[in-house]
């Protein structure tokens, strides 16, 4: 059964990075949502790849909400053009509102902070506290390693493969949003083997 994608939440890097493919990808992103009509939901800043994604949507027409806390207002350089722009006391409520205004989440490149809201908003889809979808948009190889890391991880016995399987690769912003609009979360009861207990 499809599900209904109303706002996407885009995780990203506060840097450019090396590789203007990144900021391309991030203005495409930005802009498809936009042409889709899909609310854009993110880390609310103006610099780096957020603020790319940020302004192609806009340019383009979209809704942007950006999430920030008030700590990071001055070192992320808070977006003040944006549809609405909410600031949290702390970065757990950033993250938890993230969380519930998005339907379906997706990183692009980025660094420590990327990694760790895809692969905490992953993990709470694993233990079946939402069950929206989760991806990631390989730019020109970007997160090459870090899918062959995973795929071990499952081989390793550690990652269950229906768990593996949740996080969805593309390196198309529009081939991937067909994707989540078709995504089911998987029915597992249990994620720890009785013999684990």
């Amino acid at each position: 059964m499809a599900i209904a994608l109303a706002n996407v939440c885009v995780y990203c890097g506060a840097h450019a990075g090396r590789d203007p493919a990144y900021t391309a990808a991030a203005a495409l992103v930005g802009r498809t949502l936009a042409e889709r009509g899909l609310g854009i939901v993110y880390g609310g800043g103006r610099v780096g790849l957020m603020g790319v994604v940020a302004d192609a949507a806009l340019a383009a027409g979209g809704r942007v909400i950006g999430i920030i806390p008030q700590a990071l207002m001055k070192k992320e350089l808070a977006h003040a053009g944006l549809t609405e722009l909410i600031v949290t006391t702390s970065m757990h409520e950033r993250k938890a509102q993230m969380a519930e205004r998005a339907d379906a989440f997706v990183a692009l490149p980025g660094g420590l902070g990327t990694f760790e809201e895809l692969f905490e908003i992953w993990t709470w889809g694993q233990l079946g506290w939402h069950r929206k979808p989760c991806g990631v948009i390989n730019v020109a190889g970007f997160y090459d390693g870090l899918i062959a890391f995973l795929d071990h991880a499952a081989d390793a016995g550690f990652v269950r493969p229906v768990h593996r399987g949740m996080l969805l690769v593309d390196d198309d912003p529009g081939r991937l949003l067909d994707r989540f609009a078709l995504y089911e979360a998987p029915a597992v009861p249990k994620w720890v083997e009785r013999a684990q207990t």
